[in-house]
């Protein structure tokens, strides 16, 4: 170290020249691995292309109502193959011919139809087994009405695992899709197959007949109005109804290991019968059988072979009474504003008139405020229970117009030793009423005065 130090003391210059004729060599060197960082990271291999990320590259671009087979193959060879049938819905024709879930199918189609890739990988690769391409994990044929066929083919997932390979049969290049892609096409039977145990067109439902052990009850839609027509003609609480065809139409398989489908079988040919329920709508009759064993329920369905255990709220909205399907109040205008009003409550008598918005009685203007009371508690009059006899000499009515003059509702009440008994006027069946809440209208009709403005 002396020795060095001596030397530089010795000859200053040369130490100068040396440090800056190194500090050169450094710089050049240093900017000659910078050009070669920047070249390498500006350009690709010949054979490998980056997409836009404002234009990825365009795979797929096809019409959705256009296609008419779609089917799918996976690794193991497993195959499912759809078709459109003559109405335009899709049905599966392999393994086994079943109803398809169409809005399954629909999303499968909506992922294809306009399938665009993450990157262009390869325009022409040599070597698809690196890929997974030369045994796919998933192969897609999709077909179009014209008979043209295209064939998409997924591979691996990409080492990141947020993507996957993918390529289509008559063109060389291989790109990469969304992870998202793959997970929303690669489905089975089961996953397509339409698990609804009636398929039924709720809104095209015009008669159910519901058998139970404790009686035949028949329904049928009349002007928009669901009515009882079994055991005997009366009104039906509509939202009952349509709550039974809700619980209906959502009633689904449950598709388990074929020895529980043994157990289902089993339990279904020994359970005891909770009801059986037939159903028409547009397309004819479906039929559903239920039955119990110990806590569970068990159905069968004539629109889909097999049994299959079902959940409790089946069970439980099917074994219901008739009169839970009965309509409790005494009044069918709902929320819209009757036309008309005349009371008789013993010697008092009330006309009220509505045209527009106001009220009238006798050509005077009444109270907006007293007349709207008195119509919240007709249209809240709702029965406590139903009876078979009781009702005698009406020392009450109301006759309620309403709908444009189209709709005419007449309730009679009777009194007896602990209540008070109402019936509509030409129909079957006879209400309980709660006493206060009769009271209530009598007060409210009692209460019923002009404007302030009238009795000026």
């Amino acid at each position: 170290m002396r020795a060095i130090r001596g030397a530089d003391a010795l000859f200053p210059e040369a130490s100068s020249t040396m440090k800056i004729r190194g500090l050169i060599i450094a710089v050049v060197v240093l900017a000659a691995l910078g050009g070669t960082l920047y070249w390498s990271g500006h350009h690709k291999p010949e054979n490998t292309a980056q997409a836009s990320a404002d234009t990825p590259p365009k795979i797929l671009s096809l019409n959705e109502s256009d296609i008419t087979k779609l089917d799918l193959r996976n690794k193991s060879g497993e195959a499912v193959a759809l078709a459109k049938d003559h109405s335009g819905k899709w049905q599966m024709t392999a393994p086994h011919p079943l109803p398809v879930d169409q809005p399954a199918v629909s999303q499968i189609l909506s992922s294809l139809s306009s399938l665009s890739a993450d990157r262009l990988l390869e325009e022409k690769s040599d070597d698809l087994k690196s890929y997974g391409l030369d045994r796919p994990t998933l192969q897609i044929a999709i077909t179009e009405k014209n008979n043209k066929t295209q064939r998409l083919f997924i591979g691996d997932d990409t080492p990141s695992g947020n993507g996957i390979y993918a390529k289509l049969d008559d063109d060389s290049r291989v790109f990469t899709l969304p992870t998202y892609i793959k997970n929303s096409v690669n489905k089975n039977a089961d996953d397509l197959r339409d698990k609804r145990l009636l398929p039924l067109e709720a809104e095209k439902i015009s008669r159910i007949e519901l058998i139970t052990k404790k009686q035949d009850i028949g329904f049928v839609l009349s002007k928009d109005e669901w009515q009882i027509v079994k055991p005997k003609p009366l009104r039906a609480d509509g939202t009952q109804v349509e709550g039974l065809i809700r619980t209906l139409a959502d009633a689904k398989i449950n598709l388990g290991p074929s020895d529980d489908a043994k157990r289902a079988l089993g339990a279904f040919a020994s359970g005891t019968r909770v009801a059986t329920v037939r159903v028409t709508d547009s397309v004819g009759i479906q039929e559903l059988q239920l039955r119990k064993k110990k806590d569970d329920y068990f159905a069968k369905s004539s629109a889909v072979e097999g049994v299959y255990k079902v959940g409790s709220q089946l069970g439980q909205e099917l074994d219901k009474s008739f009169d839970d399907f009965r309509n409790k109040k005494l009044f069918d205008f709902g929320y819209s504003n009757p036309d008309k009003i005349e009371l008789h409550d013993g010697s008092k008598a009330y006309l009220l008139t509505r045209s527009g918005q106001s009220w009238s009685s006798n050509g005077k203007k009444m109270d907006e405020t007293s007349v709207t009371s008195l119509i919240d508690k007709l249209r809240d009059l709702t029965a406590s229970k139903f009876v078979d006899s009781g009702f005698s000499t009406p020392v009450f009515d109301v006759t309620l117009v309403s709908g444009d003059g189209k709709r005419a509702e007449k309730v009679l009440v009777a009194k007896r030793a602990n209540g008070y008994i109402a019936k509509r006027e030409n129909e079957p069946g006879q209400y309980e009423i709660d006493a206060q809440a009769f009271g209530d209208i009598q007060k409210a009709a009692a209460d019923l005065k002009r404007t302030t403005e009238a009795s000026r």
